[in-house]
């Protein structure tokens, strides 16, 4: 059944971000601080992998560099349409007002919005999430969707267990995004090469990268405003197959 992915991935997303509530509540503050700087840590390494293998190639023997020109004109023209519309701040004021609708304690769940927003960006961003949506969409195969949903249920328990429920309602974005690649997967079939889901992984993992940032060191990017990077790959195929 199509979408059966995105419903697996969601609901082990809410699993794990139960047990991520359960769990807190026995941690103490220099636990839950601990925690995310290794989640961080791991991010980051997850963001740096995937943009490596988007960065560098083998040829005649020698590591030479690829991708430098997408990946500049990815970000500065992704950042101008993001800072723009201000996705950042978007997301915020979702998180803000999910906040106030379910009457969270402000003490409790101090990181409500920083969840909720942090959660959003890594479970949407990856190449999982939009490779996996694709063969949902074309093929009905859910199989990566649900491998996914694995990893970022576990992801999730951690969050949830330092920056609390917040992370639950990440399943709104997640569905919203991975439901509209699924159902818009037929009209974008004729684009599809190996070398487009190779540049999507490649500018998703560099924004999964800036992830891991923002988590060890507070917000230093406003990786939300740099979400629409991930189109200018989408952009680049449709011109060259018109060359």
């Amino acid at each position: 059944m199509i979408g059966l992915g995105t419903l697996g991935n969601i609901a082990l997303i809410l699993i794990g971000s139960t047990i991520g509530m359960i769990i807190k509540g026995g941690l103490k503050q220099r636990f839950q601080e601990t925690i995310m700087s290794g989640l961080g840590l791991a991010v980051m390494f997850i963001g740096i992998s995937g943009a490596l293998e988007g960065l560098l190639a083998v040829a005649d023997g020698k590591i030479v560099s690829t991708n430098i020109m997408l990946m500049i004109v990815s970000l500065a023209i992704g950042g101008f349409i993001g800072e723009a519309i201000n996705i950042e701040a978007g997301l915020d004021r979702i998180g803000e007002w999910l906040k106030v609708k379910l009457k969270v304690n402000k003490e409790k769940d101090k990181g409500f919005v920083e969840g909720f927003v942090n959660s959003s960006l890594l479970f949407c961003v990856g190449a999982m999430a939009i490779i996996g949506s694709l063969r949902d969409g074309l093929s009905a195969d859910s199989s990566m969707l649900l491998a996914k949903g694995v990893i970022d249920g576990v992801v999730a328990i951690f969050f949830a267990s330092t920056l609390g429920i917040g992370v639950f309602f990440s399943v709104i974005p997640v569905g919203i995004y991975q439901g509209i690649i699924t159902f818009a997967a037929g009209f974008v079939e004729p684009l599809l090469s190996e070398r487009l889901i190779s540049n999507l992984s490649f500018v998703g993992s560099i924004l999964i990268f800036a992830i891991g940032i923002n988590m060890i060191f507070g917000k230093k990017i406003k990786t939300g405003n740099l979400l629409p990077a991930i189109l200018v790959p989408i952009a680049y195929e449709i011109i060259m197959n018109f060359i």
